[in-house]
């Protein structure tokens, strides 16, 4: 493939109040590859002002990673708005709000997929990923589609979540109970704690734990007793993704 062949990388907007969430997410944007942060908003106003002058510029914003609640306007709103921006971007809502009115409400307004916090990369990583492929799988330009094509496109946004957010053969909903729970401590947990207030077993408990670990989730730290073996502590990262309940 030559460089005149190679695809534009896709430009990310990242609306996120909280700084060091929002340097979390341009992190996780720059680990992967042919996407590219265009811009950092912590306000709706901000968001529109960066979107409509990218428009202007003629370097449009591709894909807005929009966190529902914002200090100036729900991030819903904010979806609204920017369906009148041309062209318009797409958007993928990352936020802590499980409220199905907000989830059905933030679909009506256009947002193609949704992430939970707390995620780890590797979740990030399979949201963007599949954004690829729906657009790789869509014609370029504003030809019509045929239904061969809008039946694959969507197919891609339609993947698995679990498959990418947890261990081989377990279940995402584990990942988030164990998240949650080191999320919520002051200390950290050890896998042994984690496991009681996960309800899951302590081998359990570790395999999410050291996979939070690996994806910069949560922090490991030895401690050392006066007997025993060493443990190992797990702690929330702070500025990691969904440090902050939304």
């Amino acid at each position: 493939m030559t460089a005149s062949d190679r695809r534009p990388d896709i430009r990310v907007l990242i609306v996120e109040d909280e700084p060091l969430i929002a340097a979390a997410h341009e992190a996780y944007v720059e680990r992967i590859p042919g996407f590219v942060v265009a811009g950092v908003a912590g306000t709706a106003r901000a968001a529109l002002r960066t979107v409509a002058a990218c428009v202007a510029d003629d370097n449009p914003i591709d894909v807005v990673l929009l966190d529902i609640g914002l200090p100036d306007a729900s991030g819903i709103e904010l979806a609204s708005a920017l369906s009148g921006q041309r062209p318009e971007p797409d958007i993928i809502a990352i936020t802590s709000e499980r409220d199905l009115s907000v989830v059905r409400a933030a679909v009506a307004h256009g947002v193609l997929l949704y992430l939970l916090k707390p995620f780890t990369f590797a979740a990030f990583r399979d949201k963007l990923e599949r954004y690829r492929g729906y657009r790789d799988a869509l014609p370029a330009g504003t030809d019509a589609a045929g239904q061969q094509e809008v039946d694959r496109a969507m197919s891609v946004l339609r993947g698995s979540d679990d498959r990418a957010s947890a261990p081989a053969g377990a279940s995402g909903q584990t990942t988030e109970n164990v998240a949650r729970c080191v999320r919520d401590s002051d200390d950290g947990l050890t896998a042994s704690e984690a496991a009681v207030q996960a309800g899951v077993s302590r081998v359990t408990a570790w395999r999410y734990l050291e996979r939070l670990a690996d994806d910069g989730v949560v922090a490991r730290s030895t401690e050392y007793g006066r007997a025993g073996r060493p443990q190992v502590r797990y702690r929330w990262q702070v500025g990691g993704p969904g440090s902050r309940t939304r």
